[in-house]
């Protein structure tokens, strides 16, 4: 959770953010830059470079263009900001890591 940037999540293979698999198996190209980055609330995949989507994920807390043409835009919080807000103010300690576990349920579909 890194306050005014993004909340991260969806490593369940090791919990500590360097899990990366899908249901394509390890690793997934890129599939469009078409959605940019523009204010709070997107989702978009987290990866270590072109082509290596896996399971992680972030929210954006706001806009973050710098991410435009590195990370695949692919849904946006359609209710639920103020939810996103108050992760966002999590107490955290190394690595931007919430002291308190923070787990999203009953989120609808994508």
């Amino acid at each position: 959770v890194i306050k005014d940037f993004m909340v991260q999540g969806g490593d369940f293979l090791k919990g500590d953010g360097t899990g990366s698999m899908s249901i394509f198996g390890d690793k997934f190209a890129d599939e469009n830059f078409i959605e940019k980055h523009s204010g709070a609330g997107l989702l978009s995949m987290a990866n270590s470079g072109p082509n290596t989507n896996g399971c992680q994920f972030f929210i954006t807390c706001d806009a973050c263009d710098f991410l435009d043409g590195k990370h695949v835009v692919f849904g946006r919080l359609v209710d639920g900001l103020l939810t996103l807000r108050k992760i966002e103010n999590v107490s955290t300690g190394p690595n931007n890591r919430p002291k308190l576990p923070v787990k999203i349920t009953e989120c609808g579909q994508m």
